[in-house]
């Protein structure tokens, strides 16, 4: 799975390699991105042929039929190997597809204690990359209040109103390089295939190819701080290198301020 990442460079040096115009305002180095927090996140431009916009994002795809936002925080992820037919996934898999920059990303490693212990996950140049998205947009209903407060001949309220642009990460099989922390992995797409992953005329076996785990010693890592764990933590220190506590002995999974979590695919 993914439930934590990095992203540290430089505006200029994303709009390079990303070929995008510019980055949305109250862009700043992460070092700890958390679910349901705002994402940056690259999609097809909608009104540039083969353009591309930058964007910000809730993490936590909520799909445009669920009846409240809360579906959102257990979607954080897809599985590569199914998103085309879930029901949550398979009409943004379909239509809304993105990219969602990146420059590291944390897994977790079970300790003998039962505490969990992160490792940051890189290129080892530590250069951004990109991981395979979709997106989404949600409308929350009316409430019974809204209906009878309002006429049909009267605006909506504020809340009916409202639109959520939300986006999940999808996931495929882990490569050698993550598979001692566990057995999943972001799809990381190279950039060859960054065109074709946003066309809208790509086909489902294209974009099937797509979707292969990156292939071993493409990736390094190192054990950092359990500060990590801690959702709100921002700090340049949570990257700072420190000695892995234990051997490998299983395979450890994320967790947040509530524990561990495991998300189901829908």
């Amino acid at each position: 799975m993914c439930g934590r990442f990095t992203l540290r460079t430089a505006p200029d040096v994303l709009m390079a390699i990303f070929q995008i115009p510019g980055i949305p305002s109250g862009f700043g180095a992460r070092f700890n991105i958390a679910p349901t927090q705002n994402v940056l996140v690259i999609r097809a431009a909608r009104d540039i042929a083969e353009g591309r916009e930058a964007a910000w994002m809730r993490w936590g795809l909520i799909p445009s039929w669920a009846k409240d936002a809360s579906i959102g925080s257990r979607m954080i992820n897809a599985r590569a190997e199914t998103v085309s037919e879930k029901p949550a996934f398979r009409a943004a898999f379909t239509r809304r597809r993105c990219l969602i920059p990146a420059d590291g990303f944390y897994e977790w490693q079970r300790l003998s204690t039962g505490k969990k212990q992160p490792w940051w996950i890189h290129q080892p140049n530590e250069s951004p990359f990109a991981m395979a998205g979709l997106w989404e947009t949600w409308q929350p209903p009316a409430s019974a209040a809204d209906v009878a407060q309002h006429t049909s001949e009267a605006p909506q309220s504020p809340m009916a109103c409202s639109t959520w642009t939300t986006c999940t990460i999808l996931t495929t099989e882990a490569s050698r390089d993550v598979r001692e922390l566990h057995d999943r992995m972001p799809v990381i797409l190279p950039p060859e295939s960054w065109k074709l992953w946003l066309s809208p005329h790509a086909s489902p076996g294209q974009l099937s190819e797509c979707l292969r785990p990156l292939p071993s010693g493409h990736l390094q890592k190192y054990c950092v701080s359990q500060q990590v764990n801690r959702a709100g933590v921002e700090s340049q220190d949570l990257l700072s290198p420190i000695s892995p506590p234990e051997p490998f002995t299983e395979v450890g999974f994320g967790e947040d301020d509530l524990g561990a979590f495991r998300f189901p695919d829908f």
